[in-house]
């Protein structure tokens, strides 16, 4: 009798980098305001990548403090509070 194949593990590990997508430009022609709210989403998404990989996953775990501290770690510039507030609502979806 033969043994079964172990199932295929998908999952990528932390040595394993993700590989780099091309960036595009962003479109222009918008006003400043659309520029600022999408940058801060890209940030808020950063740090709620970087939260979670540390163990963060509810948001009363994730204070001001706890999140600028991820920031400087991951090296972006520290978020304000209202990236702030955005990084624990995200963290609170799913529940």
């Amino acid at each position: 009798m033969a043994a079964a194949a172990p199932p295929l593990d998908t999952r990528r590990h932390a040595s394993a980098p993700l590989p780099a997508l091309p960036k595009k430009p962003l479109p222009a022609g918008l006003p400043r305001e659309w520029y600022v709210a999408h940058n801060r989403r890209l940030k808020t998404m950063r740090l709620t990548i970087a939260l979670l990989d540390s163990g963060v996953y509810e948001p009363a775990q994730a204070g001001n403090g706890r999140i600028r501290r991820t920031a400087e770690r991951i090296g972006v510039h520290p978020p304000s509070d209202i990236t702030c507030r955005m990084v624990r609502n995200l963290l609170g979806y799913g529940r």
